[in-house]
């Protein structure tokens, strides 16, 4: 998934210099999301102003928007009326959050806006949504993401077969499948055993749990 965001080296030195204040909000950036037509996966990585699902799929031209539930681990969705307005419970979005997308043609998604404060999730064991938070450059690939949360699989949407490619964790270390790469921002499916939160640096400052219904 290709993917831009040209505040990356201005927000590692922020992090860097922790001796300094600075305010996240005042860096200003976007993350590109290539969508086909048919089903994709985006996320909402910068502060751009949507406060609900439907301004997601009014700015995109989306059929359909959904967010994970992680206690049915099925997806919420609403549909978008022929005539206009969408059917079904409209839910929040926020920073961070994960999205299941459909739209009719082929465009690119930019979530544009100021830098938040960086993602957190309240994982429940069993099946979650997360993205690659923007501040964890370092996790470049699957395997990398699932060492760190602690995950017993990680999977990526692959938007032309419609399935999700998945990578599983050996019981004694290491990973089955065609690990991926994982660019900041990437929307990912990863399944846990037991309720934490990640990151685990961040959680102390607060969580951010994709199920928002």
């Amino acid at each position: 998934m290709k993917k831009l965001i040209f505040p990356l080296l201005l927000m590692l030195a922020i992090g860097m210099l922790a001796a300094v204040e600075s305010d996240p909000s005042n860096v200003v950036g976007y993350v590109k999301y290539p969508c086909v037509a048919g089903v994709n996966t985006i996320a909402i990585p910068m502060e751009q102003g949507f406060e609900w699902a439907s301004d997601v799929g009014d700015n995109i031209g989306a059929t359909s928007v959904g967010t994970w539930n992680p206690g049915t681990e099925l997806w919420d969705t609403i549909g978008a009326f022929p005539w206009g307005g969408w059917d079904g419970d409209d839910f929040e979005v926020a920073p961070g959050a994960p999205l299941l997308v459909s739209v009719d043609d082929a465009l690119d998604f930019y979530s544009i806006g100021a830098l938040p404060v960086p993602a957190t999730y309240a994982l429940m064991a069993g099946v979650n949504t997360i993205m690659v938070p923007l501040n964890k450059s370092d996790l470049s690939m699957a395997s990398e993401v699932g060492d760190d949360v602690g995950a017993t699989s990680v999977g990526a949407w692959n938007p032309s077969s419609e399935l999700w490619d998945t990578i599983g964790a050996f019981p004694w270390g290491g990973w089955d499948g065609d690990d991926f790469e994982t660019p900041i921002g990437t929307p990912l499916l990863v399944s846990v055993d037991d309720a934490m939160n990640w990151p685990y640096a961040a959680a102390m400052r607060g969580t951010f749990n994709v199920k928002t219904k």
